[in-house]
């Protein structure tokens, strides 16, 4: 139960995270406090593509970053007395 827990928490941060990056990633790159949105017709679609890109691949990266870590700390972790056990 905790452990399902644990894992929404670091799901949500991994998000947060992944968002909080590709803003200062946009930034830095395109110099715009805004990244583009697919909906918005007043941007080029190259423009629109590559903003997806880069955010799919920040996305990724920070999940793929948040469940190796959660799993080298689960393979870590030593194991827990069973209850009546000595």
């Amino acid at each position: 139960m905790m452990g399902k827990l644990l894992s929404a928490l670091a799901g949500m941060a991994s998000g947060l995270v992944s968002g909080l990056l590709f803003k200062q990633v946009w930034k830095l790159t395109a110099g715009e406090s805004d990244a583009p949105v697919a909906a918005d017709l007043d941007r080029r679609w190259r423009e629109v593509m590559i903003a997806a890109a880069v955010q799919g691949a920040i996305f990724g990266l920070v999940k793929a970053a948040t469940q190796r870590a959660a799993a080298r700390s689960a393979h870590h972790r030593p194991p827990r007395p069973r209850p009546g056990a000595a």
